[in-house]
C-alpha cells in the first residue's frame, strides 16, 4: 500500500555560514525575487523568514531563511560546558543563557529555527576552503537531533572544493548530500533536492515525491510554452507586412526613414518576445541584457538588423538553405535599400534561391519595384530571432532566481551552423511560417485563429525538435 502523504505542512530550515547562499537558494526553489535580499555583503539576513512553497497538486511546504552561522566555535564551546544528558539538551540550555541574547543572537536565531523545523538544508559554498568554524558548523547542527542534508553550492565555479566537502560532511555522517547550485542549478535539480530529502524523512516521503513531481510537470509546461511564445511571436514577424508607396519608394529620404522605423518596430517586437520568454520563466526584463542575445558566433550584437550579423547566418546555413528556397513564391522581399538596408545579404539569399531553380522570386521582386511595394521581415531574421529566444530559454532553465547580475554573453548557448540550419528547415517546413507569409491578419490576431493556433502548435513542436535534436548531434 503507497504510504499517505503528511497530513501537516513539511517545514524545512534553510541554514548555513554566512554568506553562503541560503537566500539564493530559496528565490531559486520558490521561483521568487522578493524573497530576502541577495548580496556578496556578508550576514545580510538578519531575522528568520518563513516562505510558503505550494505548487499546485503538491503538499505545502514551509522553507524558513536564517541568519548566517557567524561565530559557530564560540557557541559550540558554550553549547558543550553546558549540563544535559544529549547534546539536544546541552543545546536548549545554551540557547536559554543571556549571551544568546547578545554575542551569540544570529546563531540562536538559526538554531531556535532548526529546532522547531522537521528538517533543514545545509547551504555550503563550496568555493570555501574546510576551516575548523565549517566543523563547528556542522558539530551545532548535528546537536540539534534534526535531520540535516548538505545542499552543495557553486559547484559549476571553477574554484569549488567539492570533493573537500563531500569528504568532510561524511565524516561528520552526512552521507545524504544533495548538489545544488543555487545561481545556476542542474536540470531536474529542483526535483531531486527533494527526492534526496525523503530519504531522511520517511514519514514525510510520499509528500516530497508529491512534490517533486509536481515541481518536475511545472518545469516541462514552463519549457513547452516557451517554444509556443516563442512560435508565436514568429508566426507574427512572418504574417507583418507594411506597404510602400511608389512616390516613398522614389524618394530615398522618406523610403529610408520608413525602412527605418519598420525595423525599429520589428526589433521592438522581438524584444517584446524575449521579455515574454524571461516573464514566463519566473524573471524580469533586467534579468537580461536584451541590448543583444547570443548570436551564432558566441559573442552579442546590439540589433538583429546588422547587416554583417545576417550575412554570417547565411554563410552559416550555405546558398540555398535559407528559409526562402523552401517558401518559393510566398516569400516576398525587397532588394536594392528596400530589405531594411541589407540589400547584400538579401542578394545572397535570392541567389542561393536561384540556384534552386526558383528564378520567379527575383523576378516577383523585380516587378514590385516599379510600383507599390511590400517591406516583411527578412527570413534570415527569423532564423536568427528563433537562435536566440531558444538560446535564451536554454540558458534561463539552468539559471537561479538568487544570480545578481544579469543575464550576459557566455553564458547563454552559443548555437553554431548545425543549429541555425535545424531551425531554418523547422521554420521552412509544411508546418512552420510558410502560411503566415500569405495572411497578414496573423501579425496581430485580434481573434482566435484555428488555423493558425494548429500551425503555431505545430511550429513549436517544429522548433524544440530541431533545437534539441542539432544539440545532441553536436
Amino acid at each position: 500500500m503507497a504510504e499517505a502523504p503528511a497530513s501537516r505542512a513539511l517545514t524545512v530550515a534553510v541554514v548555513g555560514h554566512t554568506n553562503a547562499g541560503k537566500t539564493s537558494l530559496l528565490r531559486t526553489l520558490t521561483r521568487r525575487r522578493d524573497v530576502g535580499e541577495v548580496s556578496d555583503r556578508p550576514g545580510t539576513t538578519r531575522h528568520a523568514e518563513v516562505v510558503v512553497l505550494s505548487p499546485p497538486g503538491a503538499p505545502v511546504v514551509h522553507l524558513v531563511d536564517t541568519p548566517g552561522l557567524e561565530d559557530p566555535v564560540g557557541l559550540l564551546g558554550l553549547v558543550r560546558a553546558q549540563p544535559g544528558r544529549t547534546p539536544a539538551e546541552r543545546l536548549r540550555a545554551a540557547l536559554g543563557l543571556p549571551q544568546a541574547a547578545h554575542e551569540f543572537e544570529q546563531e540562536a536565531k538559526v538554531l531556535r529555527a532548526l529546532l522547531a523545523a522537521d528538517a533543514a538544508f545545509y547551504v555550503v559554498d563550496t568555493r570555501e576552503p574546510v576551516l575548523p568554524k565549517h566543523h563547528a558548523e556542522v558539530a551545532l547542527l548535528h546537536d540539534s537531533g534534526r535531520p540535516v542534508m548538505p545542499v552543495l553550492n557553486q559547484l559549476r565555479d571553477p574554484a569549488s572544493r567539492a570533493e573537500a566537502w563531500r569528504t568532510t560532511l561524511a565524516e561528520h555522517g552526512l552521507h545524504v548530500q544533495a548538489q545544488f547550485d543555487a545561481v545556476a542549478p542542474f536540470v531536474g535539480a529542483e526535483a531531486m533536492l527533494y527526492r534526496d530529502l525523503a530519504t531522511l524523512l520517511s514519514e514525510h516521503r510520499a509528500a516530497l515525491e508529491a512534490l517533486a513531481a509536481a515541481l518536475a510537470e511545472a518545469a516541462a509546461q514552463r519549457h513547452a510554452a516557451g517554444w509556443r511564445l516563442m512560435a508565436h511571436h514568429l508566426l507574427g514577424l512572418a504574417a507583418w507586412r507594411e506597404t510602400l508607396s511608389r512616390d516613398e519608394l522614389a524618394d530615398a529620404a522618406r523610403r529610408g526613414a520608413r525602412l527605418a522605423a519598420f525595423r525599429d518596430r520589428a526589433g521592438a517586437r522581438a524584444r517584446e518576445a524575449a521579455w515574454q520568454l524571461l516573464r514566463l520563466h519566473g524573471f524580469e526584463p533586467g534579468d537580461a541584457e536584451l541590448d543583444g542575445l547570443p548570436a551564432p558566433d558566441g559573442q552579442w550584437e546590439a540589433d538583429l538588423f546588422n547587416p554583417d550579423l545576417l550575412q554570417q547566418v547565411a554563410r552559416h546555413l550555405g546558398a540555398g538553405a535559407l528559409v526562402g528556397a523552401a517558401l518559393g513564391l510566398g516569400l516576398d522581399i525587397a532588394l536594392h535599400g528596400l530589405s531594411l538596408g541589407m540589400g547584400t545579404s538579401i542578394g545572397a539569399a535570392v541567389g542561393g534561391a536561384a540556384a534552386q531553380g526558383l528564378g520567379p522570386l527575383g523576378r516577383l521582386v523585380a516587378l514590385r519595384a516599379t510600383g507599390r511595394q511590400d517591406v516583411r521581415v527578412e527570413d534570415a531574421v527569423l532564423v536568427l530571432l528563433a537562435d536566440r529566444l531558444a538560446s535564451l530559454q536554454s540558458a534561463l532553465v539552468q539559471r537561479g532566481h538568487g544570480a545578481v547580475r544579469p543575464l550576459a554573453a557566455g553564458d547563454a548557448d552559443a548555437s553554431g551552423p548545425q543549429r541555425l540550419q535545424a531551425l531554418a528547415q523547422a521554420l521552412a517546413g509544411p508546418d512552420g511560417i510558410a502560411p503566415a507569409r500569405t495572411r497578414p491578419a496573423w501579425a496581430a490576431p485580434s481573434v482566435p485563429d484555428a488555423r493558425r493556433q494548429r500551425v503555431e502548435a505545430a511550429l513549436a513542436r517544429r522548433l524544440q525538435a530541431a533545437w534539441e535534436g542539432a544539440g545532441a548531434a553536436s
